[in-house]
């Protein structure tokens, strides 16, 4: 898509054939040639890595709110309408600001490091029963952060099964353009997920567990702001679980593909075990889990010499703007060495990611550990995710 005509008609609702698979080369040329592209419905694309860090960190001017944006999306009242302008991530003060300080403090670095040990055993357990001819993504990438988050929340092992499948059709239900049978499975899994949240929520409420570990004790407790209502209680519980367990299960799955098709970069890592740290920050990087965010403009603002007035849905293309020359020498290359490394993956300003702390843990520990126990895995067959908002591949078959 060189073509300055053909590029300047580049529809995010309606992309090119093959775009989901790869978007790079097009990313590539929206920071050469238009970097802030208006839309056909009026919306705008910013894909400049200092455009999207002005964005974030003016919570005036930028917000978060999703109401307008969303009505003609999923409809007033319904269920993937509800959800999604009362979660944490599209939200605004004070709904964000109380939501995100009772998370924040059950996160903390004492809590997670009580975390490790059992992320260990999870992630060594998932090693040990590996069969000989895994698919690593239903086998481990999406396993651990559903455990883990689990965890968090204190939900019984034995009630865990929908989650991932909940998760996926809500957070499918974020893509630029849907279905009716996409709108259909997401309302569907909001409803099943709240009903199984409200007598989650119930025995918690009869027999609370310990504040300082189980976040939904402490999200029903509240702080010394106040109590959530019962719908923000449901509504970001639901978010939890499932920022929780795409991104990571991305993370950990395009890490495993990345490092299998740069060996060079696999040499490194397995020649340098403590560039692990480093390795996950550009895999965050280079294949960012989320790609797009948005926010909603309050007043008339100008990027790239461009007029963009108020009420205009900004598109935030993440994975444009981690490849921007202009902050990374040689974006196309990866290098599990590269510092800097300012990648916007997890947002920024006060939407930073509140679990990004844990993510990083989480996809340290599953690639070394992995690595460690099978350095000679070969991939046989991939399945890409076919989604736009969030990458990462739906199968992953190897052979250990």
């Amino acid at each position: 898509m060189s073509d300055a005509a053909t590029l300047r008609s580049f529809d995010l609702a309606d992309p090119p054939d093959g775009f989901a698979d790869n978007p790079f080369p097009v990313y590539d040329a929206l920071l050469a040639q238009a970097p802030v592209l208006r839309q056909p419905d009026g919306s705008v694309l910013l894909c400049r890595h200092a455009d999207l860090e002005t964005v974030y960190k003016d919570t005036a001017r930028f917000i978060s709110d999703k109401k307008a944006a969303f009505a003609p999306k999923f409809g007033i009242g319904t269920p993937l309408y509800e959800h999604h302008t009362t979660s944490l991530v599209f939200s605004d003060p004070p709904l964000h600001t109380r939501v995100r300080r009772i998370m924040t403090s059950a996160l903390t670095p004492r809590a997670l490091q009580r975390m490790e040990p059992g992320l260990i055993a999870t992630v060594d357990a998932l090693l040990d029963a590996m069969p000989g001819a895994p698919c690593l993504i239903e086998d481990f990438a999406s396993v651990i952060p559903i455990q883990i988050i689990g965890n968090l929340l204190d939900v019984p092992l034995d009630e865990r099964g929908p989650l991932r499948d909940w998760s996926l059709a809500i957070l499918g239900a974020l893509e630029p353009a849907l279905t009716q049978a996409q709108l259909a499975r997401g309302h569907a899994a909001v409803e099943a997920f709240q009903a199984y949240l409200r007598d989650l929520i119930a025995r918690r409420r009869a027999k609370p567990g310990d504040p300082d570990t189980d976040v939904l004790t402490r999200l029903i407790e509240g702080d010394d702001g106040g109590q959530l209502s019962e719908s923000e209680l449901i509504h970001n519980c639901i978010f939890i679980l499932n920022a929780g367990h795409e991104t990571t299960t991305n993370l950990i799955g395009n890490g495993l593909a990345l490092l299998h098709d740069h060996p060079d970069q696999m040499a490194l890592l397995q020649e340098n075990p403590e560039l692990i740290a480093s390795a996950v920050e550009e895999i965050l990087r280079f294949r960012s889990p989320n790609q797009l965010g948005n926010r909603e403009t309050t007043q008339t603002v100008e990027f790239g010499g461009q007029v963009i007035g108020a009420g205009t849905n900004l598109h935030l293309v993440i994975g444009a703007a981690n490849r921007d020359p202009a902050v990374f020498e040689a974006p196309a290359h990866f290098d599990i060495s590269r510092k800097p490394n300012r990648h916007l993956a997890f947002a920024g300003g006060p939407h930073v990611c509140v679990g990004l702390t844990l993510a990083r843990m989480e996809g340290r520990i599953a690639l070394a550990r992995f690595l460690a126990r099978y350095p000679g895995y070969r991939l046989t067959a991939r399945q890409p995710g076919g989604r736009l908002r969030f990458r990462g591949y739906a199968a992953l078959h190897a052979r250990l």
